[in-house]
């Protein structure tokens, strides 16, 4: 169910939740499939008897409504993937999280001095305890390779990394790395202005893909290169991760976001 903690300004909203808010905004027919979702902002009292929304939702409904930045953080584990983010309008920010197996995710305000470290956060970026002058090291292979490697170990038809070499044809190096796997992790911002890659919609985007390997440490995937787009990559597709350090990754974060001269370009 949804709710809000008025003292904390936090909310617990799922994404039919949010399209329901949308569509209410807009004035628009209500589509069948959203009657249960507006059902429960009612209960919760987020939307009164004549579905007007409630004042504690402003921020967060007009930042939705009218985004300056958007971020997309999406994280694959054990417990399957979760889709957190952050997003910026012009008088407010709010980073929402994912917890696997919900249908909520909880939307909390944010300052611009905060962000980095909430979208850091969201990841689990932490001080790499593994030796960081091994940082550098580079790993080539295929998409294909990849693949088979990560299905044998999730089926556990192999678990010592020299057996699943040798089964799939892998450098037993890719193979030890992804077995200290934790989780991959791809960061995406998005916003209206300049910016070193443009969508076909006009978007400018920065991306970063990470994989988080335990005593193994952190790998940025350089190829295929972020923003991937469907059906870019196959079997063929060259695979290329580097080992960086966590300084590294809070930096690279960092950059992911636009500064203001991209943002007042935007504006105009």
């Amino acid at each position: 169910m949804p709710s809000l903690d008025a003292a904390r300004r936090r909310l617990r909203l799922s994404d039919d939740h949010v399209s329901v808010l949308g569509v209410l905004v807009e004035e628009e027919r209500l589509p069948d499939e959203l009657s249960q979702a507006r059902e429960e902002l009612r209960e919760a009292g987020l939307l009164d008897a004549d579905d007007k929304i409630v004042g504690d939702l402003y921020p967060l409904v007009s930042t939705l409504m009218e985004p300056r930045v958007i971020a997309r953080v999406e994280v694959t584990g054990p417990q399957g993937v979760t889709s957190s983010g952050a997003v910026m309008g012009d008088e407010f920010i709010f980073v929402h999280e994912a917890w696997p197996g919900e249908t909520e995710s909880e939307y909390v305000p944010a300052e611009p001095e905060t962000l980095v470290w909430s979208l850091a956060r969201m990841v689990d970026l932490h001080r790499d305890l593994t030796d960081e002058a091994d940082t550098g090291e580079v790993i080539e292979s295929t998409m294909g390779l990849f693949d088979q490697v990560i299905e044998r170990m999730e089926n556990g038809e192999n678990q010592e990394a020299e057996a699943v070499a040798e089964a799939t044809g892998a450098s037993l190096r890719l193979a030890e790395v992804l077995a200290e796997l934790n989780c991959m992790w791809r960061m995406t911002v998005a916003w209206q202005g300049e910016g070193p890659i443009r969508t076909d919609s006009g978007l400018a985007v920065s991306a970063l893909a990470v994989w988080d390997c335990g005593i193994e440490g952190y790998w940025v995937r350089e190829l295929p290169a972020e923003p991937v787009t469907d059906g870019q990559v196959d079997a063929a597709s060259v695979l290329r991760v580097r080992r960086a350090s966590a300084k590294e990754l809070w930096q690279r974060v960092t950059d992911l976001l636009p500064d203001g001269t991209q943002l007042a370009s935007s504006a105009s």
